[in-house]
């Protein structure tokens, strides 16, 4: 941070009239005052910047010590059971965890107790024979192991056997937190009959440690890819949250970070688009993936991660900004961008849409966030999934309703002749583009004008700008590969990428009209207790649910667009009490039915703004 907060920080205190606030700050701590007057606090242990307040860790539980890796990262060794974490411990959460293993173990024992009994009560009867009881409470006998009380094959790294209240044995993956009936030993054993998949290639290590190479990713990974192909094809499915898909994508990058070194980039506040241009274009991809320390010319400061955050959110201000050309608003009253078919007036457009790809997947790389989003169906694009119809509501109403038009209505009865072809504007000059070849000869009729729409619908997000997504993907895949991003949708891409705000519930409220309902009614009430008590995250999911996006204008929430100019956030009572909630992006509108208690409510909120999906709201 620069030099200039450290002479604020005295007087910014003293206007505030809070210097009682600065006693205790945790050992590497400080506090700084922005050039807004805002305070931030600098932790100096793992150089990064925060808005919020720190408070002095507790001590740690007898046994236990803090250390750290090679990167600098924090972890906690406990030499009562010789283990590790990530998560500083406390004496309550330690005691607290010590009584529920007392209690798995004693309710394990009991188990185990029944099932020898019930299995030697069996025997007796049936004359002797049959499996014994594993150490860990599961029946012997079967794929696990071998009748006559033999010794168990050792289970993979990371993995624990479980057994239920019931006496059902299951698994516990330690390293992906996840939970599955069968055997990982089968699964490894099906997976060794199996080939590798395209691309990939199996390799050993100096000292003998098997390993997998991804030629599709140029990446590598001591999980056998068999192993989850394997999974997935008996049928067992598992539902990951955002959460979850989050951390497996933060895994991959931090596996394909560079610890040494770090890339130095200067730049000037007055022409951050061409100074950073000039320099990331020109460093290899490769390099890209240390840590990026930034500095603005003429202003002293170290970058903590606090320059590295501002120099994305100025960079990606100035150059997804529409004057130049590069990209355009979705359409009059939805300011997400989208590609401008007309960036061809500057030459060197498709240079620049690969710089452009590469900062988005820095950005995503380097966990920052960027100023501006653009439209969904573009992430869909990132992603690789397919367009529909209704995908393009968002993006151009006018051409929706049109190819609603055509495919709801006969069109021999209309009188309406429409072709395989379409005919476009840009910048002053008429173009005709064939859907296919011959389509100006080829009538569209009801018997074809499915396929008609299809095309449409493709051509409509494609039109001129093919070369230049083709030159965004180029950049944006020498930092992070695709497949990366392969469980996310494109509605939580946006929020990894634009971030989760923190949002003022009282700004909120502040700003919100109502029809039909009163402030005062109960279901306003529960409203609002709803948003006070879910997470950031979903917070995010339902302004994106209402307004169509997660983020939030400079003003707040009185600053809210929409078709017609500022639009305030609405709530409506329609519908009644089985109905789920309603959606009006274009004017920031919640159809909200009067519902009879606060936890329908709250299952019908949190259904309609996880699970739904598309702009089919009527």
């Amino acid at each position: 941070m620069r030099k200039l907060f450290r002479k604020n920080r005295r007087s910014a205190v003293q206007e505030n009239g809070r210097e009682g606030e600065e006693e205790s700050l945790p050992a590497g701590w400080e506090m700084k005052v922005d050039s807004n007057g805002r305070r931030y606090y600098v932790d100096h242990n793992t150089r990064s910047t925060s808005w919020v307040r720190p408070k002095p860790l507790p001590a740690l539980p007898s046994g236990w010590e803090q250390r750290r890796d090679p990167r600098g990262r924090s972890y906690y060794v406990d030499h009562n059971t010789r283990t590790t974490t990530w998560q500083r411990p406390t004496t309550q959460n330690v005691s607290e965890f010590n009584e529920w293993r007392r209690q798995v173990s004693s309710t394990q024992e009991a188990n185990r107790q029944n099932l020898e009994s019930r299995y030697a009560n069996s025997n007796s009867n049936d004359g002797g024979g049959g499996g014994g009881v594993t150490s860990n409470g599961g029946a012997g006998g079967g794929s696990s192991g071998s009748a006559g009380g033999a010794t168990e094959e050792p289970l993979p790294p990371g993995w624990e056997k479980r057994t239920m209240e019931n006496g059902r044995v299951y698994f516990v993956n330690h390293e992906h937190r996840t939970t599955q009936w069968e055997d990982p030993r089968v699964q490894i054993k099906k997976a060794s009959n199996m080939p590798l998949p395209p691309g990939w290639e199996e390799r050993y290590t100096g000292d003998g440690t098997k390993y997998y190479v991804d030629h599709n990713t140029r990446s590598t990974t001591f999980q056998d890819p068999r192993v989850a192909i394997s999974a997935t094809s008996s049928g067992i499915q598992y539902e990951r949250s955002y959460r979850w898909k989050f951390g497996q994508f933060r895994h991959l990058c931090s596996r394909a970070s560079i610890p040494t070194g770090q890339i130095k980039i200067a730049v000037s506040r007055s022409s951050v688009f061409e100074d950073s241009f000039n320099q990331i274009i020109n460093i290899p991809p490769q390099d890209l993936k240390r840590r990026l320390y930034i500095s603005f010319k003429g202003e002293e400061g170290l970058d903590y991660g606090g320059l590295a955050r501002e120099w994305f959110f100025l960079l990606s201000h100035e150059m997804l900004n529409p004057m130049y050309c590069l990209f355009e608003y979705a359409s009059a009253n939805n300011y997400s961008l989208q590609i401008n078919p007309a960036s061809y007036i500057n030459p060197h457009h498709l240079t620049y849409f690969k710089f452009v790809g590469r900062i988005i997947a820095l950005a995503l790389f380097h966990n920052k966030y960027i100023d501006k989003g653009f439209t969904l169906p573009f992430y869909k694009r990132i992603l690789d999934k397919p367009l529909t119809m209704l995908d393009l509501k968002s993006v151009d109403e006018d051409f929706y309703n049109s190819l609603k038009w055509v495919k709801e209505n006969d069109l021999e009865e209309c009188g309406l002749e429409l072709y395989f072809a379409h005919e476009f504007e840009v910048l002053g000059e008429v173009k005709v583009h064939e859907l296919k070849p011959g389509g100006e000869d080829i009538l569209v009729t009801d018997e074809n004008k499915e396929e008609y729409i299809n095309l449409m619908v493709s051509w409509r997000f494609t039109r001129g700008v093919e070369d230049q997504f083709k030159a965004f993907l180029e950049g944006f895949n020498e930092i992070v590969p695709i497949q990366w991003l392969q469980y996310f949708d494109e509605r939580e891409l946006e929020l990894i990428l634009v971030g989760i705000q923190d949002f003022d519930i009282q700004d909120w409220q502040a700003h919100t009209i109502y029809r039909n309902y009163r402030r005062t009614d109960k279901q306003i009430q529960w409203f609002w207790q709803f948003v006070a008590e879910i997470s950031d995250e979903q917070r995010s999911r339902l302004l994106q649910f209402v307004t169509g996006t997660c983020r939030l204008p400079i003003g707040g929430f009185s600053e809210l667009m929409g078709s017609n100019g500022a639009q305030k956030f609405c709530i409506e009572k329609v519908g009644k009490e089985n109905w789920l909630p309603r959606s009006h992006t274009c004017f920031n509108r919640l159809d909200l039915p009067p519902y009879r208690s606060y936890e329908v409510m709250k299952e019908k909120l949190l259904f309609a703004t996880e699970e739904t999906e598309g702009f089919g709201q009527e």
